[in-house]
Formats: C-alpha cells, sequence, structure tokens
C-alpha cells in the first residue's frame, strides 16, 4: 500500500472512540512528511502493530516487550517502509515465528498516537501506530526474538489482568469482541 492509498484510507476511517478519533488528523497530516516512515524523524513517526487472534477469538498474542517492561501487541518500526500492512506482517512473523499468520482485514484496525520514553541517544518521542487485525493457529510452537523478554497467548478475559490498565489495547480488545465481521 502506498503513501497515498494509506493516506485515503486514514480519511474514511471512522471509530465510536473518542480517544482514537482525535488522533485521526495527526496521522493525515504525518503522511504528507518525507520523513514520517523513518524512525530519524524524532518528533515522532509511523509504526505497525499486529493485534492476533485465535481463529475462535478466545485468546490474543502479547509479548512482554524488553526494553518497555510491559506487554503488548506485537509490532515495530516501518524503517522507511510505507506499505505498514507489509511492515504489521514482518513485525508479527519476526517476533512470534508463527507461520499460520493471516490478515483477517487488510484495512485499518485501530490508531493510536503514544509517547516513547526517552533513552539512551533517543529523545522522548510518539510513535503513531497502525494496527492490523491478524489471526494464528493458537497450537503452533511460539518463538521469541530477542525483542521480547517472553510471549503469551492470553485468553481475552485475562487480558486486563496480564496488562493491566492500557486504554488502547482494551480497546483492540473491546472491538475484536464486539465485531461480528471479525468471526
Amino acid at each position: 500500500m502506498d503513501r497515498i492509498k494509506f493516506s485515503e484510507q486514514l480519511k474514511k476511517y471512522r471509530t465510536p472512540y473518542e480517544e482514537e478519533s482525535s488522533f485521526i488528523a495527526d496521522f493525515i497530516k504525518l503522511t504528507t512528511d518525507p520523513l514520517a516512515y523513518d524512525r530519524e524523524r524524532l518528533a515522532g513517526h509511523f509504526t505497525a502493530s499486529a493485534w492476533i487472534v485465535n481463529r475462535k477469538r478466545t485468546h490474543t498474542l502479547l509479548t512482554l516487550h524488553r526494553k518497555l517492561g510491559r506487554w503488548l501487541q506485537l509490532g515495530g518500526h516501518a524503517d522507511g517502509n510505507e506499505d505498514l500492512l507489509e511492515v504489521a506482517m514482518k513485525e508479527a512473523q519476526e517476533e512470534s515465528g508463527l507461520e499460520s499468520l493471516e490478515f483477517v482485514d487488510e484495512t485499518i484496525f485501530d490508531l493510536d498516537k503514544h509517547i516513547i520514553p526517552e533513552r539512551p541517544h533517543v529523545p522522548e518521542h510518539f510513535h503513531y501506530d497502525v494496527r492490523y487485525i491478524l489471526e494464528a493457529d493458537l497450537t503452533e510452537d511460539l518463538i521469541k526474538s530477542n525483542e521480547s523478554i517472553s510471549l503469551a497467548w492470553v485468553a481475552f478475559d485475562s487480558v486486563q489482568d496480564v496488562i493491566g490498565y492500557n486504554p488502547s489495547i482494551l480497546r483492540m480488545l473491546e472491538k475484536t469482541s464486539k465485531s461480528e465481521i471479525l468471526l
């Protein structure tokens, strides 16, 4: 997907979630920046994530992120790749080792703009995270990458117990639980 098609998707994207809705204009504006897909854009840049669920929609795959020390969905930097669908799939495969991954839908599933804390040699900055929903076989062996402390399939009814309060993950969970199109 090129920058123009992505911008058009963003312009058509609608969500009933107020916080997510407030991000859309920022995402559209960022698509016009030549460095939007590069982590060198220190004010913020696009990232892509995979909200991975099993086929029966009872579990999601989460990673205990090594740098942030929190349970999150899989994903990462675009590193210049303007095809965020491709980035989401690549990150999901690299971080999980799963071969059964498939997109449920190739449209935007969720948007989140969040702050990344300062680290040595990297100032505090925003991630403009575009999330896609993928499904995978719950029984397939997981192979964690060096970016993860751990990987786990978490039952939907246990997600909040595992992650604590993270509104963007809880929003994706709620979307998954409510959506008929995803079954």
